[in-house]
C-alpha cells in the first residue's frame, strides 16, 4: 500500500467571466441565503483546500467584496475576456510551490458540495492517481483534482478544452468519482437560476 500523500492541496475557483447569457453578474446572485460566489468559495475552503485561489476578472472589485472574511486569495486575471483558459492559466501560475496538487472548481456550479470536493482529496491522498475526476451520468466536469506534475500540461492545454484533453491523455492513471447527474448544473441562463432556486427551496422544505 502506498503511503498517504501529505502536503497542502490548493483550490482554484474560476470566477472571472462576464455572465453574458445571464444578463447580470451571476456570481452576485443569491442562492440559499448567500451569494453564488461566496457559496462556491466557502465550500472549497471548507473542503480543506489551502490556499483557495479565486481567479477574478469581470466586476473584480464587486466579486472580491463578497469574499470578505473568507480565507481565500484573490488572483486578478487581466486577460479574463479571452475566456476560461486564460483564467485557468492565471490560477495555475498562482499555485504555491508547496502545494502537491490543485482542485479546479467552477464558481457557477452551485450544486457542487463541500463533501464532493473533499472526496476528491480523500481519493488522491489515499491512492496513487495523478488525476481525480468527477463524472455526472457519463459526463466529465469539475471539480477535478490534478497532481502538481500535471499542472504545466494543464496550463498548456488551457486554451484548447481546458482539462478534457489532459484527462483523455491520462485516463488510464485517473480515478473517476461518480456523482448524481442532477449535480451537473451550470448557472448560465435566468431559467437555470430559477430552476436551481426552486430545487434548493424544495430541499430545505424537505428537511
Amino acid at each position: 500500500m502506498a503511503p498517504e500523500r501529505t502536503g497542502p492541496i490548493a483550490g482554484i475557483v474560476l470566477a472571472a467571466g462576464a455572465s453574458a447569457r445571464m444578463g447580470s453578474n451571476k456570481l452576485l446572485l443569491e442562492l440559499g441565503g448567500e451569494r453564488v460566489i461566496r457559496r462556491a468559495v466557502g465550500r472549497t475552503v471548507e473542503a480543506g483546500l489551502d490556499p483557495t485561489l479565486v481567479v477574478l476578472g469581470h466586476d473584480a472589485g464587486l466579486v472580491r467584496a463578497e469574499l470578505t472574511g473568507l480565507p481565500c486569495r484573490p488572483v486578478l486575471n487581466p486577460d479574463w475576456a479571452q475566456g476560461m483558459g486564460a483564467s485557468l492559466s492565471a490560477g495555475i501560475a498562482a499555485v504555491p510551490p508547496a502545494a502537491i496538487a490543485a482542485v479546479v472548481v467552477l464558481a457557477d456550479m452551485p450544486l457542487v458540495t463541500t463533501a464532493m470536493i473533499a472526496e476528491l482529496v480523500r481519493r488522491y491522498r489515499g491512492g496513487t492517481a495523478a488525476l481525480v475526476a468527477s463524472e455526472y451520468g457519463g459526463v466529465h466536469a469539475p471539480p477535478t483534482l490534478y497532481d502538481r506534475a500535471l499542472l504545466p500540461e494543464l496550463a498548456a492545454a488551457a486554451g484548447h478544452g481546458c482539462g478534457k484533453h489532459v484527462l483523455a491523455r491520462h485516463r488510464a492513471e485517473a480515478v473517476v468519482v461518480p456523482w448524481p447527474e442532477g449535480a451537473l448544473t451550470d448557472l448560465d441562463l435566468p431559467a437555470d437560476y430559477q430552476r436551481i432556486q426552486s430545487a434548493l427551496r424544495s430541499e430545505q422544505d424537505g428537511r
